[in-house]
């Protein structure tokens, strides 16, 4: 049997990828720094590791990958794929391959005008994006979002201005950190996330779903078949080319797609995409361990979202705080 682990499984990435791989076959271990991470008590296996900034966190996940004869190794949180990245050589040696793709296709997903840059230089429709200091709005230039130029997630640290006024009190919130910043165009309009597949520089395989958002989370989706995204997002990974999964957003206006962000990864949504036909995280082990090329059919449909408890036994919190590592018998489900 095949091994897979999956890391940061006490967020929507990591838990979306162990959704993904229930009663696929493979054995599936779940990692994450926090004891009290939800999908360290939904695998038959579990770790509790050091976090990414931490000088021991490759040496304790070559360890466990060492251990476990780890054959896959998806990533779960953003602030893993470089440290993973820059040690792929490291797993590959011991017999992991690390989902994750080259450090240039991390800094260009993680840095927006980056993004931009290479993006308008590909043919990709984006808005337009500037650095916030060199930035002075005129009134036909609104409405415009502020965004952190590197990082920044689930909405955090983004002011929508619509006017001069507004404007101003954003620059005033940020303060002397207006240079970490972007100034977007703000496009009006039903936004999208999209999860493709990209295995061997070639993209086989790409989802669409509209998405109604809740305090920066996927709420509401529904995946729909639009040819004219489909193309668009593929234009997108071609360029970049990243090696696994890779999640773009945008949003439709006048019917033409205004990608402004990508991540070089599963997503939050990649559970929902699952129900709907299409399986990331599935399809990529398949085809790495099994040489089975990716397939799929996709239903448009509604993904609603709702909270479900997790009841654990506080033996096993003990356990896993103690020990370091958790097998249980009776897996609890997400």
């Amino acid at each position: 049997m095949y091994n897979i682990a999956v890391t940061g499984v006490g967020g929507g990435v990591g838990q979306s990828v162990l959704k993904s791989l229930e009663n696929s076959g493979y054995n599936v271990i779940a990692l994450d720094g926090e004891v009290l991470a939800a999908g360290l008590y939904a695998s038959s296996k579990s770790y509790l590791i050091p976090y990414a900034s931490s000088p021991d966190y490759i040496n304790a996940l070559l360890e466990i990958c060492k251990k476990e004869k780890i054959d896959l190794l998806f990533p779960g949180l953003d602030a893993e794929l470089m440290p993973l990245s820059l040690n792929i050589d490291a797993f590959k040696a011991i017999g992991t391959t690390v989902i994750v793709s080259r450090q240039e296709v991390i800094e260009i997903s993680d840095n927006k005008q980056e993004t931009y840059d290479k993006l308008i230089a590909a043919g990709v429709v984006v808005p337009f994006t500037f650095a916030m200091e060199n930035f002075i709005p005129k009134e036909k230039d609104f409405p415009l979002i502020i965004k952190q130029k590197v990082g920044g997630a689930r909405s955090k640290n983004i002011f929508l201005t619509k006017t001069q006024k507004e404007w101003e009190l954003a620059k005033e919130k940020i303060g002397d950190d207006f240079n970490d910043y972007i100034v977007m165009e703000y496009i009006e309009g039903d936004e999208y996330t999209c999860g493709s597949i990209n295995l061997n520089d070639s993209c086989k395989g790409v989802i669409v779903m509209r998405r109604i958002l809740r305090d920066g989370d996927t709420h509401k989706c529904f995946s729909v078949i639009n040819p004219v995204i489909e193309n668009a997002v593929r234009k997108v990974v071609e360029a970049i080319k990243p090696f696994g999964a890779c999640n773009v957003q945008l949003r439709m206006k006048n019917n033409i797609p205004y990608i402004f962000e990508i991540n070089a990864r599963c997503s939050g949504t990649t559970g929902a995409r699952t129900l709907c036909g299409f399986n990331e995280p599935r399809m990529i082990a398949d085809y790495l361990l099994k040489n089975i090329e990716p397939a799929y059919t996709i239903k448009e449909l509604t993904i609603l979202r709702y909270w479900k408890e997790l009841v654990v036994e506080n033996s096993d919190v003990e356990n896993l705080k103690n020990q370091r590592e958790l097998q249980k018998v009776d897996v609890n489900k997400l």
